[in-house]
Formats: C-alpha cells, sequence, structure tokens
C-alpha cells in the first residue's frame, strides 16, 4: 500500500511539474483565430483584442462583420493559408497552416522547428460557435439538413480543446469579458480556466454531433426523404 502511495505521489508531482512548464511555454497572446456565428459581443472582445496588438484572422462572414463595425486589422484566412475557400465554403479552415497553428505543442522543440520550417505561426487564440442546424418544417429535404452541417467550425473548436494546454478556446460569448479581465490582470490564461473552456467546447462538440444525429434521425424515419432535383443532377 505504501509503495503505491508514493507512485501516486510521484504521479501528482510530474503532473504539477507537467502543468507548471506549458503554463510557463504559454504566456503569450499574440495570434487569434475568429469565426463565429453568434456575433454577440465579438465586436467589443475583437476592440480589445486589437488594443492588446494581438493579430486576428477570421473567416469570410466574420470577416466582413468585423471589418464592417470598425475592427483593423483583421487577416482573412485566405491571406494565411494562400489558399482560397472552396466548394461554395465547404473548405475555410482546414489547411495544415490553420490546424498546425493550433495544435503545435509550443514547449516542444521538435514541432517549433517544424513550424518555423514550413512557415506555420502558431495561433494561440480560438474564437469559434458553429452554424446551428435550422429546424426544417414541412418538407423533409436531406440536402437542406446535410448543407447546414458545420464541419470546418467544430475542427476548429476540437483542435483547440484538444490543445488546450498552449490555445485557448473560447465558444461562448458570455466568456469574453471574463477572459479579458483576466488577461488583463495576468498578462495570460491560467490553466484552470484554460480547462474549463476546453470541457465548455468539448461539451458543445457533443450537443452539436447530437443535434445532427437526431436530426438525421427524424429525417429517416420511414425512409421518407425529400431530395431536391439539385442533389439529383
Amino acid at each position: 500500500m505504501r509503495k503505491n502511495a508514493d507512485y501516486f505521489i510521484r504521479g501528482q508531482t510530474y503532473a504539477r511539474m507537467v502543468i507548471k512548464s506549458y503554463i510557463n511555454n504559454t504566456t503569450r497572446m499574440e495570434r487569434a483565430l475568429i469565426s463565429v456565428h453568434d456575433k454577440t459581443g465579438i465586436i467589443n472582445f475583437a476592440k480589445e483584442l486589437c488594443r492588446r496588438r494581438i493579430e486576428i484572422i477570421a473567416t469570410d462572414g466574420t470577416l466582413k462583420f468585423l471589418k464592417k463595425n470598425g475592427i483593423q486589422p483583421v487577416k482573412h484566412v485566405s491571406d494565411v493559408t494562400k489558399f482560397p475557400e472552396i466548394l461554395d465554403g465547404r473548405v475555410k479552415t482546414g489547411h495544415p497552416v490553420i490546424l498546425g497553428g493550433i495544435l503545435a505543442l509550443i514547449n516542444k522543440k521538435e514541432h517549433v522547428i517544424e513550424l518555423k520550417r514550413l512557415g506555420i505561426k502558431p495561433i494561440d487564440l480560438v474564437v469559434c460557435n458553429p452554424c446551428p442546424i435550422k429546424k426544417l418544417d414541412g418538407a423533409f429535404n436531406l440536402r437542406i439538413a446535410l448543407e447546414n452541417i458545420d464541419i470546418g467550425g467544430l475542427n476548429l473548436i476540437r483542435a483547440a480543446a484538444k490543445n488546450f494546454m498552449n490555445v485557448v478556446v473560447i465558444v461562448n460569448p458570455e466568456k469574453y469579458d471574463e477572459i479579458l479581465r483576466e488577461f488583463e490582470k495576468r498578462g495570460d490564461i491560467s490553466f484552470e480556466t484554460r480547462y474549463r473552456l476546453a470541457l465548455e467546447a468539448f461539451k458543445e462538440t457533443v450537443r452539436y454531433d447530437y443535434m445532427i444525429y437526431k436530426l438525421l434521425e427524424k429525417l429517416g424515419q420511414g425512409n421518407r426523404f425529400y431530395i431536391s432535383s439539385d442533389h439529383q443532377k
């Protein structure tokens, strides 16, 4: 029993050392990626990021909204990836320059070297909430249901939440003020806050995937689908 207790204590000590190492290597906030459907509070939040000289990258709709409301400078995702949005906007952020910047372990020398070799800059903050799945009234329309499924946004959220020790992820606009206050006070975001935000992010992905499941289940009841002629072409 004592031997097991020693292993447990050593494990806790090692965990604290790892956490401290990550925190010491996340004391900068230089780049933010914003892609939001719910734009509540995003203008004031983006203004504060600009005031702190944090570079903002945004997807098309978010970028237009930010610029329309006087937020400058803002980079389009395509300006960063050097690759256009394609397939009617189905592919926007699914690019190694974006996902690599989010998933890189900044305290790992090999990752830092690889980023530099490939010309990829780390992304320190991801602000994203997915496009909601529209409720369908009347006819069962599988094509419309599928088109309303957000892929890129959920990928960004999962990637940032997985790497929460290096990347702050925000899916809830109600958290903007809290994050700004903590950043103002500490100059960084604590491990505890990052962890809570990551939990909330994964909870959002679970909720969203369950909504997709329930919608498609409803559309498939009795195998009664309505598929528009556009899909049949």
